[in-house]
């Protein structure tokens, strides 16, 4: 939580955000590139052993593409796009599930007219993202999907 006191109940405010909990730059890694995307952190506590975070894309943006040493599971909240995790690009929308294995490839672009939200459930301790090396991207581009996807013209049906 990004309170001093958490709260057991902390209703939804307007626009995706909800009381108490801060609407935060998605990243402090001037490295890692991503376009438009914020995050909120809705709970963080030792007992958990997890952390839950939303992330939102702004219409035409996308998250860092890399990958970690821990899981992801992600819950499509809002919206619609397309996701990347590792040789497989697929169209996603509201209440889909994706998995992110570890040391696994993975985006998320918004590539409809409206935010892509998702809600991403890891561990409290984690390690920093990895980011690919002009050889991995020459390698994932291989792929004429994933080079459209990356490309930002991701060419798998909504």
């Amino acid at each position: 939580m990004t309170t001093d006191t958490p709260a057991n109940v902390r209703k939804a405010a307007e626009d995706y955000q909800w009381e108490g909990v801060e609407r935060m730059p998605y990243k402090e890694d001037e490295r890692a590139l991503f376009k438009t995307v914020t995050r909120q952190i809705l709970f963080s506590d030792p007992a958990l052993d997890g952390e839950l975070r939303y992330f939102e894309v702004a219409a035409g943006g996308f998250s860092t593409l890399e990958r970690h040493e821990h899981v992801h599971a992600v819950m499509i909240f809002r919206g619609h796009g397309h996701c990347l995790v590792g040789d497989s690009v697929r169209a996603v929308a509201e209440r889909d599930l994706v998995y992110i294995p570890p040391m696994t490839w993975h985006q998320f672009r918004a590539t409809g007219d409206q935010p892509l939200g998702f809600l991403c459930l890891v561990n409290a301790r984690r390690d920093k993202p990895q980011l690919p090396t002009t050889d991995d991207l020459a390698a994932l581009a291989r792929d004429p999907a994933i080079a459209a996807f990356l490309n930002g013209t991701p060419t798998t049906a909504a």
